[in-house]
């Protein structure tokens, strides 16, 4: 593993993007309720969120729950947004001690007044640490975020429109863009995950289902990272 680490570093993979899909599917598979499998997948991402400290990975952006997911039966995004509260308060005095930074992409303002309290208390006891920067894209849409940063820029009365302007008002602003995109479960789609941030990152497709995914299949993708050219257009 200390050999991964000095490819992460040698190749400053900073930030990892992942869309961790399967956990229904993974519930399915094992006759199991889907509120099962989304319990394993807060289970497989406290892994690696460690494995991404270990291998020097120093930003990690996970897709959570998008604008779409709304669609979604309303106990399924009643549990979404219970688990969402329950693992922030369980987990975040040991995310603190380990030096986490936890931050939100996304509408928060649509979630209940408790959840949001829950989320900007995360943020407040964290924001001052210098770890591994675990942001969380919650009621997150890309086209969304666009859509959002252009009203932005023309409420400011800005003419000029550039791409550093139109990323400047992006949620991302004060994070690079991802080296790599992850995909768990198979699928080959991107479903409004970051798609300007993205531009010129690199994917990695893998088959497992996210509660199954851990520390190895990371340094498996990662391994692939730094096999790649990564040409920028060029």
């Amino acid at each position: 593993m200390e050999k991964i680490k000095e490819l992460v570093e040698k190749n400053e993979l900073k930030h990892i993007a992942i869309i961790m899909d399967g956990n229904r599917r993974w519930a399915k598979e094992r006759g199991l309720p889907s509120a099962v499998g989304h319990k394993k997948g807060v289970d497989a991402l406290k892994t690696i969120l460690r494995a991404c400290n270990d291998f020097g990975v120093k930003y990690l952006t996970v897709y959570a729950f998008s604008t779409e997911n709304w669609n979604r039966k309303p106990e399924e995004v009643n549990f979404l947004m219970d688990l969402l509260g329950q693992t922030l308060k369980n987990e975040l005095a040991e995310m603190h001690e380990n030096n986490v930074v936890i931050s939100f992409i996304g509408d928060t303002t649509k979630l209940s007044d408790k959840l949001q309290e829950i989320l900007a208390t995360a943020v407040a006891t964290t924001k001052e640490n210098t770890g591994v920067n675990l942001q969380i894209a919650f009621n997150y849409g890309s086209r969304a975020e666009i859509v959002k940063a252009v009203q932005d820029i023309i409420d400011e009365g800005i003419n000029e429109i550039t791409e550093d302007i139109i990323s400047d008002h992006l949620y991302t602003s004060n994070i690079p863009d991802p080296d790599l995109l992850i995909r768990t479960g198979g699928e080959m789609r991107v479903s409004n995950y970051l798609l300007w941030q993205i531009a010129y990152s690199e994917f990695v497709v893998v088959p497992e289902f996210w509660p199954d995914f851990g520390k190895d299949n990371l340094a498996e993708c990662i391994k692939v990272f730094n096999s790649r050219n990564r040409r920028w257009g060029v």
